[in-house]
């Protein structure tokens, strides 16, 4: 099947300094119940760069992003992340990438029902590694929040939610972000909000970031759109 064709490297940076996945293609499951999660992917996002993933359930949006966080290695092909090769940095080296190289939004938020805030920032640094983190107040800030700092998640509405996940995967200094379906739990005002965030933040930190979505009311915001039906990856024609 026809891959995406990758995006050519960019005055913001070269895209092996943020996200590459050549022909990947994912195989999932034995013998008659094998399932060809991912068909020959190709993309590549540079730092600075929003991109969104779109397609219906099942189409392979959950692979892309397992395979592109260094949770999954491919089947076949090559991925790419900040210049390191998933497949030849062993598992612990995929370790220290994921923690030292990727942040992750979940759809959920995701957050520790019993920290403030500031604290789900603080939690990464407690985890080794020796990489220096940005100021978990300042950071709250610059996503609009620093008001509710010691505010638990239950005191947070779900918008509030999100940017403190968006925060908490930012506060490492990732080069490569991975955000699934961050509109999902939102109204639409908010939805908007979260999105454009998602896109300045990229832009201001040179941050390759990847976001898979249902939302179309939200591709607005975003540099390139490509739309994943059946494992393949394609340009998105709205």
């Amino acid at each position: 099947m026809t891959a995406a064709t990758p995006a050519p490297v960019s005055a913001t940076g070269s895209a092996e300094a943020g996200l590459v996945l050549e022909d990947v293609t994912l195989v999932l499951g034995d013998g008659d119940d094998t399932v060809r999660a991912l068909d020959e992917v190709s993309l590549s996002v540079v730092p600075g760069e929003l991109v969104a993933v779109v397609g219906p359930s099942g189409s392979g949006k959950s692979s892309l992003l397992a395979v592109a966080g260094a949770l999954t290695l491919p089947t076949s092909g090559r991925v790419v992340v900040d210049g390191v090769d998933t497949a030849s940095a062993g598992r612990r080296g995929r370790t220290r990438l994921r923690r030292d190289h990727i942040g992750f939004v979940f759809q959920s938020g995701n957050l520790v029902p019993a920290l403030t805030a500031a604290d789900q920032l603080r939690l990464p640094g407690r985890f080794g590694g020796r990489r220096e983190h940005r100021d978990p107040v300042e950071l709250l800030a610059e996503v609009g929040i620093e008001h509710k700092a010691d505010r638990r998640p239950h005191q947070l509405s779900g918008g509030e939610r999100q940017r403190v996940g968006i925060a908490r995967a930012l506060v490492t200094g990732p080069r490569v972000l991975l955000v699934d379906e961050p509109t999902a739990a939102l109204d639409r005002q908010r939805s908007q909000d979260i999105v454009a965030l998602l896109a300045r933040e990229a832009r201001t930190h040179e941050v390759a970031t990847v976001m898979v979505t249902h939302d179309h009311d939200v591709l607005h915001h975003c540099d390139r759109v490509y739309e994943m039906i059946d494992g393949s990856l394609r340009a998105f024609e709205g």
